[in-house]
């Protein structure tokens, strides 16, 4: 046996259990204020369980979607500004999981830091609890993870996983076809992808994260760590109200790559640019990174968080109810024959 003044701990390799367990007794009042219909258990067991038939399924199939937040993660931990990322993070999913036609049911998380700080960490998870709320989704479980060596100073990583179901025969996208309208939901900003293009335009200028915002209130921070907007309580009640063909979530790749995606062989889509107008921010990264309109679409969703594509006959009372559900409508295009997107006029 060694002599117990030369004895390691795992605390002395920089790994602090007690820091985990208190973590995990801070953050369940927030995960309890997650529970839905189906949620069997609180946190603290080996896996999580869900009870899909008490979630008022009869022959569900379930659907999966896993992300992260990307290098708005940077701008976070540089800025101390942490809650936002946690909604971030459920959004990146769940609106993931609404473009399926599926109701997210519940979500769990990863932190991974070099040394945990309850304060910093609790600030994330209750973020995610937030999203969770939004999405009416639960919060089951999770794994914090201490990895000293792998991460340095404050630094930390996150991911999300989310699973939905659906009643067996209801996947979107389905019976997208010619004349079928395409509608934009409005974003809330950059949401979460892009940054590292952010981050250089933003170097470029040579103007910091904590000085005014060039094109909106407060700090350049704050503005570009505005949260994703969670898009799934209003689409899921449009898509119960019948109509709905195809939903695409334009994350990386913007509208020239993410709307394809739903589109059958043989058909494209035609998108009017002049249907709306940039929003600030990306008014300001265009002109600032002197962008062309093509590199914007393809990198930022340039406004439009959600398109929408929609049976002719349908569009309008589909646009009034997504208006009344707080959604910015965008009339965008129409679907016809033709392969990828095609665009008229120009951002302005």
């Amino acid at each position: 046996m060694a002599d117990s003044k030369d004895s390691l701990t795992y605390a002395a390799a920089g790994v602090d259990i007690d820091a985990g367990n208190a973590l995990v007794e801070r953050i369940k009042p927030a995960a309890k204020s997650t529970e839905r219909p189906g949620t069997m258990a609180g946190l603290g067991g080996f896996g999580a369980l869900f009870d899909l038939k008490a979630a008022g399924y009869s022959d569900p199939v379930l659907v999966a979607a896993t992300d992260g937040v990307g290098t708005k993660l940077r701008l976070a931990i540089d800025t101390d500004r942490l809650d936002g990322v946690g909604i971030d993070l459920v959004a990146m999913c769940v609106n993931d999981l609404v473009c399926q036609g599926a109701e997210p049911l519940f979500f769990l998380d990863y932190f991974a830091t070099a040394k945990l700080d309850t304060r910093r960490a609790a600030a994330v998870i209750d973020g995610i609890a937030d999203g969770c709320r939004r999405a009416g989704c639960a919060l089951i479980g999770g794994e914090t993870a201490e990895m000293p060596g792998m991460y340095e100073g404050s630094d930390f990583d996150l991911a999300g996983f989310a699973v939905g179901a659906m009643e067996r025969g209801s996947a979107l996208p389905e019976n997208v076809g010619e004349g079928d309208v395409i509608l934009g939901l409005a974003s809330d900003g950059v949401h979460s992808n892009g940054f590292s293009l952010v981050r250089k335009i933003a170097a470029r200028a040579g103007i910091g994260w904590d000085d005014p915002a060039p094109f909106g209130d407060g700090t350049l921070g704050a503005q570009l760590l505005t949260p994703t907007r969670l898009y799934v309580k209003p689409l899921l009640q449009a898509i119960r109200a019948g109509g709905i063909h195809g939903l695409a979530h334009i994350t990386g790749g913007g509208l020239t790559e993410n709307l394809p995606r739903i589109l059958p062989d043989g058909l494209g889509a035609r998108v009017a640019l002049d249907a709306w107008s940039l929003p600030p921010v990306f008014a300001w990264l265009r002109d600032e990174g002197r962008i062309l309109d093509a590199e914007m679409l393809k990198t930022f969703n340039a406004g439009i968080g959600m398109a929408v594509i929609v049976a002719q006959d349908r569009a309008e009372a589909l646009a009034t109810l997504l208006h009344e559900a707080g959604e910015t409508v965008i009339p965008l295009g129409m679907v016809l024959p033709g392969d990828g997107v095609t665009y008229e006029g120009a951002l302005s």
